[in-house]
């Protein structure tokens, strides 16, 4: 193998499980490590810089980044980032002076955002400081998009939705509240801007068209019925609902019928609860609830007796394992009584406003052709984010969308390529402070996770706007922290300074180094201290040893960052360094490409 090259942002980033996993790339152990010395505020803005909306996906994150943190392969439990964050968000002092703004002098240019959802508040965050002239199009009252009638209020509360938005609005963006964009041509035609971005969502919930659906006006659509919540329009259900679909969609659902006053909630599963699309946290909160999960059932008939609801008619399945793909036997039907059904079986894009003769390719699913770097559709000038670009996805995907948008719509702007991006770039600074003293904890002690604590039953049901989550204490938030491994600091080595005493070799916790003769990476992987089959995660191969010509290997995938091997090394060839990957944003220099 081929030395490796730390000098690529990547081989660091991607060490960074976290980040790495992250859509926006949040810095994930720093902020960590920020909170823990009380430093909200820091962690707060750091936060911002990557995910936009540090109180609200602290609440509401889908949480990628946990499933792939390290600590999971020391204690089985991932570090509670998203909970963290919130942490940060919670405890922040006054940040309203040290957000992004404005310049009052503008460039001249305009832009026009369809939807004031995260997506496109994203946009606005990022080019409203560059000078752009930014508009908003949005049909509703307020901004936030499906954050704030889709996401019931016990679980995001419109405090925070208010303030974080507030500080990208409060920039000086023109929201146009109950101005709908009903014709892209018109607006193109207009000539008043000179790019779109389209980030309106996701909002047609799909339907099922089965015997019974047109009968009765107890089976609502599962967003829009949310959404009718949020604007007062409902507020009772029945005693007995069903919630079909398993997707987090159905469990704010489920859960605001508990709200509403229904006494029996079932939630219908087609599949097994390995393929459930909804959170596990999700999936936990709502049964706490009492909420009732049923699996291998899919729907057959409404049954409506004189336009009365009174049950759904279901085909039952036996499900079994085989290769590990599911298998299901039809073993009958079986009647659930029920006074409302809610359809919460997945989200479709629309867009009516949208004309097909304008230089605007659609493809499959009716959904645009977008370019999934630059965000860009096959009409120069007009982009997409969000839901809106390639189907439901959660928010900090569509915050991602924003920030590559936002480099493109600059480009475009400012004449330059939207293919060009700017480059990443990573920096390393030693944490070394004495002969045996690092600034970052390096303790991989196996550790329980931190529980949250709700909110007691009787309480949260009393108003749809508690909030069930208290957030962690400050024992629990010191906890917590001491569970981040440090990803980021990372292991450097030294080849000339090495001199094969294998005192590090010995020391290792976890047996990821081994000296060897080089070879290619299948046979190498099998010649390690322990073996290395996880191909989805580097191994660093030294430059040739000078005594042997061997190299030291690590296994990147088992590595704790204990530092244990830079602390045993005599002769300071290995050594604990803090790796910064840098993630560029819109009005960042690009390397051109050479003719």
């Amino acid at each position: 193998m081929h030395p490796t090259d730390v000098g690529n942002p990547d081989y660091f980033h991607r060490v960074v499980d976290c980040q790495w996993a992250c859509p926006a790339h949040t810095n994930v152990p720093e902020y960590i490590r920020l909170i823990a010395q009380g430093r909200f505020t820091e962690a707060y803005l750091l936060n911002r810089e990557s995910n936009v909306f540090p109180g609200i996906l602290g609440r509401t994150c889908d949480r990628p980044c946990e499933p792939a943190c390290r600590r999971t392969r020391v204690d089985g439990k991932p570090v509670a980032i998203c909970r963290l964050k919130r942490v940060a968000a919670d405890h922040r002092g006054e940040v309203s002076h040290l957000v992004p703004t404005a310049p009052a002098e503008k460039n001249g240019k305009k832009v026009a955002l369809i939807g004031a959802g995260p997506a496109s508040l994203t946009v606005a965050n990022d080019l409203m400081p560059l000078g752009y002239e930014v508009t908003i199009f949005e049909k509703s009252a307020q901004p936030g998009g499906l954050m704030r009638v889709n996401i019931p209020a016990f679980r995001l509360p419109a405090q925070v939705l208010d303030e974080e938005i507030g500080y990208i609005v409060d920039m000086g963006v023109d929201v146009r509240y109950g101005t709908p964009v009903n014709s892209l041509k018109a607006l193109l035609d207009d000539g008043s801007y000179d790019a779109v971005f389209v980030g309106s969502g996701a909002p047609k919930g799909k339907e099922l068209e089965i015997p019974g659906r047109r009968d009765s006006d107890q089976i609502f659509i599962g967003i829009e019925w949310l959404e009718s919540i949020h604007f007062g329009h409902v507020d009772s259900v029945g005693k007995r609902v069903l919630i079909i679909g398993v997707g987090n969609t159905a469990m704010d659902c489920c859960r605001s019928a508990k709200r509403l006053g229904a006494s029996d909630v079932k939630v219908i599963a087609r599949k097994t609860r390995k393929y459930f699309k909804a959170s596990p946290w999700e999936l936990e909160d709502a049964e706490e609830e009492t909420v009732e999960i049923l699996e291998n059932l899919q729907p057959v008939r409404f049954l409506v007796e004189n336009g009365v609801l009174t049950g759904m008619e279901f085909e039952r399945f036996r499900s079994t394992e085989v290769d590990g793909r599911l298998q299901q036997e039809s073993i009958g039907r079986e009647v659930i009584p029920c006074d409302t059904v809610i359809l919460a079986i997945g989200q479709d894009n629309a867009f009516p406003f949208i004309e097909r003769n304008i230089g605007l390719e659609f493809g499959k699913w009716d959904m645009p052709v977008v370019d999934k770097t630059t965000f860009m559709s096959t009409r120069p000038g007009v982009f997409f984010g969000g839901d809106a670009a390639f189907g439901p996805a959660n928010i900090i995907w569509a915050v991602e969308h924003g920030h590559q948008a936002a480099i493109s719509m600059h480009h475009y702007l400012q004449g330059i390529p939207v293919t060009e991006r700017p480059p990443r770039g990573v920096t390393l600074a030693s944490t070394k402070m004495g002969l045996h003293e690092w600034s970052y904890s390096n303790n991989y002690a196996s550790v329980a996770r931190q529980k949250m604590v709700h909110v007691d039953m009787p309480r949260r049901f009393a108003d749809m706007t508690i909030e069930v989550e208290t957030g962690f204490t400050p024992e629990q938030t010191a906890a917590e922290v001491e569970r981040c491994l440090n990803c980021d600091v990372q292991t450097h080595f030294t080849a000339k300074a090495c001199i094969e005493c294998d005192a590090c070799i010995d020391i290792c916790p976890v047996d990821c180094l081994t000296i060897a003769p080089n070879g290619d990476e299948s046979d190498l992987r099998g010649r390690l201290t322990a073996p290395a089959p996880n191909v989805d995660q580097p191994l660093y191969v030294s430059d040739a040893l000078k005594q042997t010509g061997r190299v030291m290997v690590k296994d990147e995938n088992v590595c704790v960052h204990c530092g244990l091997c830079a602390e045993r090394c005599p002769t300071y060839a290995w050594d604990m360094r803090k790796s910064v990957v840098h993630i560029p944003a819109a009005g960042e220099p690009v390397r051109l490409a050479l003719a």
